[in-house]
């Protein structure tokens, strides 16, 4: 497996698709930086938001998910409780090739802050705008900016590709937009 770079991601991106809108350079003036950069794309954060709260008493449970988990925020700034988290989503929607699997890590001024990004890999041939988790480890409230930099995605290439795409699979999350809830 290979790490691909720059140029690759930037074809990628413009003559595919990949990545759509698609910044093709690092944006950091005055904000969490975004956009292309030697091996990766720093996507951005959108502006919808769903916070948890207990205020209903819920319990969270992947198999039976209730919305009173949550308070939904459509917000430039979004102020996450301590020790808790918030899904949002990505600006950018993404189309991955089908021998390509595709890691996110956190951005590291965020995580210098003690807020935590987890996305899990977006596999071969998936797409959709990406929904992340964006955990408050500090006993503090913390905030994230939206239209700013949030993560960090990794494009790693395979020898070959898969027999069986997520595609293929009809994976549940395919095409999501919008901040997208547990699914079983």
């Amino acid at each position: 497996m290979t790490v691909m770079p720059d140029h690759w991601i930037r074809r990628m991106a413009l003559e595919h698709g990949m990545i759509e809108p698609f910044v093709d350079r690092q944006e950091r003036a005055g904000v969490v930086s975004y956009g292309l950069s030697s091996y990766g794309y720093d996507a951005r954060l959108a502006d919808e938001f769903r916070i948890f709260t207990n205020v209903e008493s819920a319990v969270v449970d992947p198999k039976n998910f209730s919305p009173k988990s949550f308070v939904e925020k459509k917000t430039d700034v979004c102020t996450i409780p301590p020790n808790s988290f918030a899904l949002a989503r990505t600006i950018e929607y993404f189309r991955i090739p089908r021998d390509v699997i595709v890691i996110c890590l956190g951005k590291s001024t965020y995580a210098r802050c003690g807020i935590i990004v987890n996305v899990t890999p977006l596999e071969p041939e998936w797409e959709g705008h990406v929904t992340l988790e964006i955990s408050n480890t500090t006993p503090l409230p913390a905030r994230v900016y939206a239209k700013e930099g949030i993560c960090q995605f990794l494009f790693l290439k395979g020898d070959s590709a898969p027999e069986v795409s997520y595609a293929d699979r009809g994976g549940k999350y395919m095409r999501q937009t919008g901040v997208t809830l547990p699914r079983l």
